[in-house]
């Protein structure tokens, strides 16, 4: 049976090593069958900027059927306008849903 998974990044790959291992989490559990999406909050934002250098991060994440939401008073106080195409930007209304639904299992880096 397939789980629901919800990976929230909070660091900025910039000031934290260790957020390519967070990436790559998110591409094994969604591998094993698994429904996974990652939610980019705080200085994670960062990641979501059209153009940035750890793009290609977030472009296999896509590319491996992982969704990929972003905050967007994250966006906004960071002055982020452009995304990473299919990136979704999101409030947080929309984030509290998703990790209030039955069965999701979140994990806060």
């Amino acid at each position: 049976m397939a789980g629901k998974y919800l990976l929230i990044e909070s660091r900025d790959p910039f000031e934290s090593a260790d957020s390519g291992f967070f990436a790559e989490l998110a591409e094994g559990v969604q591998a094993r069958g698994n429904q996974t999406t990652v939610f980019l909050v705080q200085n994670g934002a960062f990641l979501a900027r059209k153009g940035a250098k750890f793009n290609e991060r977030l472009e296999k994440l896509l590319k491996g059927k992982v969704r990929v939401l972003v905050d967007q008073f994250a966006l906004k106080e960071r002055a982020i306008n452009e995304l990473v195409p299919g990136v979704e930007a999101i409030g947080m209304d929309k984030f509290v849903s998703l990790l209030m639904e039955t069965g999701v299992k979140a994990l806060w880096h």
